[in-house]
């Protein structure tokens, strides 16, 4: 899978409650409420299951591009701390 590649398996997982899947679910259902507006149904009564669909739907997204901006930020580290090893002259310690 391109979106997360294999050595992602390694870091731990992001908890179900974080911000970009709180920010996402909050998405998903003001959209299918948006919706429900758009085609002259009752905002809030009409549709529960898509509601929820869309809201779940938005949860899932959004904790999977938290689990990649994990990786993306793992990723990024482990290059930096291998450059610094690999150049101690230029990150001697203050002193």
């Amino acid at each position: 899978m391109v979106f997360l590649p294999d050595e992602s398996r390694s870091l731990p997982p992001p908890p179900l409650l974080n911000k970009a899947s709180a920010w996402l679910g909050l998405v998903g259902w003001v959209s299918a409420l948006l919706d429900n507006g758009y085609n002259h149904r009752p905002v809030i009564r009409a549709g529960v299951h898509r509601q929820i669909l869309f809201t779940t739907v938005g949860w899932f997204v959004g904790y999977y591009l938290a689990k990649r901006m994990d990786y993306i930020h793992a990723k990024l580290d482990r290059e930096l701390f291998e450059y610094v090893r690999q150049h101690p002259e230029d990150f001697k310690a203050a002193g």
